[in-house]
Order: C-alpha cells, then sequence, then structure tokens
C-alpha cells in the first residue's frame, strides 16, 4: 500500500472528506469522541504528501501542552515532523522572540511567571483587598479583559455588559488592572496575554514582519476552535493575513470557558466568513457504547435556541453496554459510600483504577468522597487541586480551629466552627469571584462536617471535632499512587476514562446557584454536564442526594437538567443497600404563562416572577424592602445566607403578586412545603399586614 492509502485507511466517510477536503478553509464539526486529532493530523500528513504544503509551512496551534504534544507525536507517526503542533501561547513566545530585536531593538522583555505580585501592589497601592483569593480573581479579571481586547478604562462598561461576576466594583478592578499594566510596563515585563497582543501588533504594524512571516507560514489549523478568545482571533488573522488556507476543528456543544472570554461564535460563523469553505461534520462515536451517547444526545439535545452548526447527534459505533445508571439518595455520605462500593466491584471486575473517575461541579464537594474511598483502602488521585485537607484554606482554618480548643464557648457545634471560621473568610452571603467562591465553599464544607458530626454525636464539642478532622485527614493522605481520579468538570475536559460517575447533581450545584439568573450561563452549565457524560466509555453513574449531612432534612431536589432524561415509570436506580432509594418520576412539562401578556414563560426567573422579564412590574416596593429586613434578620437568627431563606426573585414575586393565603403563597414557583412551613407565617403576615394598612 503507498503512503496516500495509509494515510486513508480505516477512516470513516466523513473523516476521509475531512482529510482530502481541497486546499483552503475547512471546518470540522466534530463531536466528542468522534476521531478529530485523527481527521486533522492526517489531514495536514495528506496534505503535505499531496505536495500541497511542505512540513516547515504548517502551524498546528491547541489549547493545552497535553494536546499538542499529543498532535505532535501523531504527526511523526505519520513521518510528517517537521510541522509545527503547539499551543497559542508558545508559537506567540516563538515569534516574538524572534521578530523582537528587529522590531523593538533591544534585549527582549522577560516573561512573568504569574501576575499576583503585580497585582498585589497595583491593587495595594488603591487599598484594594490583597487576600490571596482576592488577587487570583483579580488576576482572572485581568485575563478576561486582555483576552476579550477589552482595555482598563473600557473594563467597567465591558463587565456590566456581559454580566461580569466581579470580584470588587469595577471601576476597583478597572485602577488595578491599569496599575498592573504600568508596573509590568516600568519593568519590562511581559505576562502570557501580552504574547498574544504584541505579536498580532508586530504583524499587523510591520509589514515586512509579516510577510516573512507568511511566507514561511502557509497553511495553518486550529483544535478545540470553540473556545478561541477575540485576542487569539486576532492573533490568528494576523497569521492569515486575508489568506484562508485554513482548517478548523470544533464542537460548539463543548464551549464551557465563556468565563475566560472563549466563544463558539467564530466557529459557527466560518461558513459565513469563507462561503466557500468545505464543512464536514464528524458524528461517528467510537469512544462511548450507544447507551452513553443515547443519554448525551438526550441532555444536550434539551439546550434552548442551540445553533444549526452545535447540532450534532452522535451515533455510537462501539458494542452494546450497561445502561446508565440514575441513584439518589437521602444524603451525601450515603451517596459516596454506595460510589465506593461501586467502584470496589468495577475493580473486582477487572476495571482498572486508572479507568475510573468521579466528577463533580466545585471542588469542595471532593472531601466525602475522598473519605469514602480512604475508608474502603481505594487509590484516588485528585486532579487539577489539590486533595481536600491538603489546601491552604483548609490547612490554615484547622490550626484555627486547634487553638480554639482552649476556651471555646458553651454553643452548637457548627455555631462555634462558623465563629472560628469567620476571620478565614466564611461570610453569610458567598463572594464574588472564582477563587474567593472556591474558598468559602471549602471552608463551608468544613461547617457541614460539623453539622454532619453533631447529628451523629449529639453534644459533641470542637475537641471532639478537630479530633475528626485531624483522623479524616490522615486517613486521606495516603502515598501518592496510581488510582482513582477525581476531578472537576472542567479539570475533565479532553480525558476519558472507562467508567464515570457524575454526582452531587442537585439544584444550586448543577446548574451552580450563580448561573440561575441567566439563561446563557444555565445553557453552559447544561454542556458542561453534557462533557461529563461524554467523558465515560462504558460505565456511567449520574447520582445526588437530597441533604448534606447524615440524618439532615431532605431540602435539596435533583438537577433540572436530569428531568425527561428517564420515562416516568423508569425507577431512579435499584436497591443498592438500605441507604438507596428510587428517584422521583420525571416531572410533565407544564405550561406556564405571564400573567400580563400570556407569552409561555421559559426561564426560571420569569417562571418565579410570572411574568415575562419586559413585562411591567406591579412590584410593592415597601413591601419589598420589609421582606429584605425581614430576611436578613432570619437569616442572622439561623445563621445563613440569606439566600438560604429565600432569593431575591423569589421576594420580588411575593412583593409583586402579594398572596394573602397560602395557596396563594405556595403558587410562586420556587416556595415549597419545607418553605411553608418555615417561613410561610412571616411572611403573610407581613403581605397580609401591608393589604390591611392600604385599606385602612
Amino acid at each position: 500500500m503507498d503512503a496516500e492509502g495509509r494515510l486513508l485507511e480505516d477512516l470513516d466517510p466523513d473523516q476521509l472528506g475531512a482529510v482530502t477536503a481541497p486546499r483552503g478553509p475547512v471546518c470540522v464539526l466534530a463531536g466528542a469522541g468522534t476521531g478529530k486529532t485523527r481527521t486533522i493530523t492526517r489531514r495536514i500528513a495528506y496534505l503535505v504528501d499531496r505536495g500541497h504544503v511542505a512540513p516547515g509551512q504548517v502551524l498546528a496551534v491547541t489549547f493545552t501542552k497535553r494536546a499538542a504534544g499529543e498532535m505532535r507525536t501523531r504527526l511523526r507517526s505519520l513521518g510528517v515532523g517537521g510541522a509545527q503542533a503547539v499551543t497559542f501561547h508558545a508559537a506567540a513566545l516563538r515569534q516574538l522572540r524572534y521578530f523582537w530585536p528587529r522590531v523593538i531593538g533591544d534585549a527582549p522583555w522577560e516573561l512573568l511567571d504569574g501576575k499576583l505580585r503585580l497585582v498585589g501592589q497595583a491593587a495595594n497601592r488603591i487599598g484594594a483587598p490583597t487576600s490571596a483569593e482576592s488577587l487570583r480573581d483579580l488576576a482572572g479579571e485581568i485575563e478576561w479583559a486582555k483576552a476579550s481586547l477589552v482595555a482598563p478604562d473600557d473594563y467597567p462598561a465591558a463587565a456590566s455588559r456581559t454580566q461580569r461576576d466581579v470580584p470588587l466594583p469595577a471601576d476597583q478592578v478597572s485602577r488595578v488592572y491599569q496599575g498592573y499594566e504600568q508596573l509590568k510596563t516600568r519593568a519590562r515585563m511581559l505576562d502570557f496575554d501580552d504574547l498574544l497582543l504584541h505579536t498580532a501588533a508586530i504583524l499587523e504594524e510591520h509589514p515586512d514582519v509579516a510577510t516573512e512571516f507568511r511566507d514561511r507560514y502557509r497553511c495553518f489549523v486550529v483544535d478545540e476552535y470553540q473556545d478561541v478568545t477575540p485576542l487569539q482571533q486576532r492573533v490568528l488573522d494576523a497569521w492569515l493575513g486575508g489568506r484562508d488556507d485554513l482548517t478548523v476543528v470544533g464542537d460548539a456543544n463543548q464551549t464551557i470557558y465563556s468565563f475566560a472570554g472563549a466563544s463558539p461564535r467564530p466557529l459557527l460563523d466560518f461558513p459565513r466568513r469563507f462561503p466557500e469553505a468545505v464543512v464536514v461534520r464528524l458524528e461517528r462515536d467510537y469512544r462511548s457504547t450507544p447507551e452513553v451517547v443515547s443519554l448525551a444526545n438526550r441532555v444536550i439535545g434539551a439546550a434552548r435556541d442551540r445553533p444549526a452548526g452545535s447540532r450534532l447527534r452522535l451515533v455510537g459505533h462501539r458494542p452494546p453496554g450497561p445502561e446508565p445508571k440514575f441513584s439518589e439518595f437521602d444524603d451525601e455520605p450515603s451517596e459516596a459510600q454506595a460510589v465506593a462500593d461501586r467502584i470496589g466491584a468495577l475493580l473486582r471486575n477487572g476495571v482498572p483504577a486508572s479507568e475510573i473517575a468521579i466528577l463533580y461541579r466545585v471542588n469542595a464537594q471532593s472531601e466525602v468522597y475522598e473519605q469514602a474511598l480512604a475508608e474502603a483502602e481505594i487509590p484516588y488521585q485528585v486532579r487539577g487541586g489539590e486533595r481536600f485537607f491538603a489546601r491552604p484554606e483548609i490547612r490554615q482554618a484547622m490550626v484555627s480551629l486547634r487553638a480554639a480548643v482552649t476556651g471555646a464557648p458553651e454553643s452548637e457545634l457548627p455555631q462555634v466552627v462558623r465563629e472560628v471560621l469567620k476571620p478565614h473568610g466564611l461570610s453569610l452571603e458567598p463572594p464574588t469571584g472564582g477563587a474567593q467562591r472556591e474558598r468559602w465553599e471549602s471552608l463551608l464544607a468544613l461547617v457541614e462536617l460539623a453539622e454532619e458530626l453533631d447529628t451523629v454525636v449529639p453534644g459533641a464539642d470542637l475537641a471532639r471535632f478537630v479530633a475528626e478532622l485531624e483522623m479524616r485527614a490522615e486517613a486521606q493522605h495516603p502515598p501518592t499512587v496510581e488510582g482513582v481520579t477525581l476531578a472537576s468538570l472542567h479539570a475533565a475536559k479532553g480525558l476519558e476514562w472507562d467508567a464515570v460517575f457524575l454526582i452531587g447533581l442537585t439544584e444550586g450545584t448543577m446548574p451552580i446557584q450563580h448561573a440561575d439568573s441567566d439563561d446563557a450561563a444555565i445553557e453552559e452549565e447544561r454542556r458542561l454536564l453534557y462533557v461529563g457524560v461524554t467523558r465515560a466509555r462504558e460505565h456511567l453513574w449520574l447520582s445526588w442526594a437530597l441533604s448534606r449531612n447524615a440524618g439532615g432534612r431532605r431540602t435539596r431536589r435533583r438537577s433540572r437538567f436530569l428531568y425527561g432524561l428517564l420515562p416516568e415509570d423508569h425507577p431512579a436506580a435499584r436497591p443498592v443497600g438500605g441507604a438507596q432509594r428510587e428517584a422521583a418520576p420525571a416531572r410533565r412539562s407544564i405550561r406556564v404563562e405571564c400573567r400580563v401578556c400570556g407569552d409561555v414563560l421559559v426561564s426560571t426567573p420569569a417562571i418565579k416572577l410570572g411574568r415575562c422579564p419586559d413585562c411591567p412590574s406591579d412590584v410593592d416596593e415597601e413591601l419589598l424592602e420589609r421582606l429584605r429586613e425581614w430576611r436578613k434578620a432570619k437569616a442572622g437568627q439561623l445563621r445563613v445566607p440569606p439566600y438560604v431563606v429565600f432569593t431575591d426573585t423569589t421576594l420580588t414575586a411575593i412583593a409583586e403578586q402579594r398572596p394573602l393565603d397560602t395557596s396563594g403563597l405556595v403558587a410562586i414557583s420556587g416556595i415549597g412545603p419545607s418553605k411553608l412551613d418555615k417561613y410561610g407565617a412571616d411572611v403573610l403576615a407581613l403581605v397580609q399586614g401591608d393589604a390591611g394598612a392600604r385599606q385602612t
């Protein structure tokens, strides 16, 4: 068989179409598990073999060193060792070092190892918070702004327009951003975003440099194109210089980094930008069993307003396997124990520990699973983060808890723990900003552990709690070995395992609570779940618990994304021990209409309010203010964040609809029997008192 025949063998018809497409613009819409890396590396090799381009004229870019390394390995095995396969930043760094002496004229500026030191100096100058978490959040905002081509002065308007979850007032972030840029320039340093910015600027502003570069590189390939940022697209445009020898590969259904500036829009708009482009859809899934593929299709098929370019429907091409399992538990310890038991069974059946993963939405969820695996003596590793008790905030908190044992006040254990952890950042309201919120969630997990201990051992004091924590910490620090992977859903992107456990699938966690007021954010959460499902090759288990602590009240409900995935007569799970129970049947679709215009309501906030967002509000501002004051007092009394009592949207709905009895109150979405029992009398008294005052 000749070289061309070897390149084209074992390709399916769609992969073959992408590989042999004429030189020019090609857009490969590649679903999960459809062999996209094989396809694009074969395409590069095919173009080289046919003489369309020399290996050294190819520049293939992706987003991670791991993906770039895999691409280089495959290209070498195909005899195309001279093609470059690197990350965006590595390509820009190489180009900048080469052209810097000619354009700038002095020694290249040094590259910053990280932003935090200069961000801290800039924050300190204006009196902004300088905790480690605050600085990480500020650095993240600067990275987002630069990736989105937003200058410091334009940051407040851009943050408002995009509804950023800003860690500080936007004008303060803008001033820190500006100060950081000044300090960096004065020190003659570059950060990673500058590599892209300066590379684009050099090519845009210096025709001789652009000509030399474009003579060298004639063929471009971009992997994971759904994750491109405006800055990366600007660099790509500068590389191309009006040419169209470009192959892009991506899947809009796997866009999960919008918070960092990524957008699928360039991928979806590719055929419009290049009308003559060849568009190929890869939908044959070679990774997962048909059962897993079917579930993945149903998860993403429920997404709203899907652009045509994202409507890939995967077709499983592996032999049949077990059906995905859905399991509901009374509490998280029961859920974790069942997961550990199931993993033990998989190990006994010959599935390697390295081929098993537990995936969760937030890192704070890992602790109870680390504990369950440690007790079962199952080796594990935490990917993309530290083990729970190794996290800096947890180590610091345990030092304070030990110190507080002597002289701890006579009070309920959870309350004592909350007081000790307050100086570490455990506020009643969750903070904004990713790093601060993650720290808060970890500290809150300690309080929830105290609540669990208080339930199991009534009257337990702080000394008993510290001893429990130290015992858990010791059990969860075995030597680092190859084992079961614990990872967040974001950290799992691009990976796959034989068996995957998607855990903690409850409202407020999946989708995450702070996404609830934004339809676009909800859809990104749905895509995140889709990414999790498509990580599994054969075994897939989805589970959730109705309470955090053993014996706690069942105040949670399963994720909205799970409704409709099971037939109404399908049990959620078969018993695997006394703690497991069948999930409630999927709810029937209920038509909810706007009480103002009669249109069908879709989004969660609109359903809660009972009206379209654009329809006029008849909110009673005075009643709303009294409700807010009551909620603040109640939250303080219960020592919980105010949103745990009622969200802002629910309070607004009450102040608009002004229910005068329990039936009117429970008619408001989000107010169920538990809320009615806890707060119904207070709320009705406030509303009825307001109505009485109006009549008088």
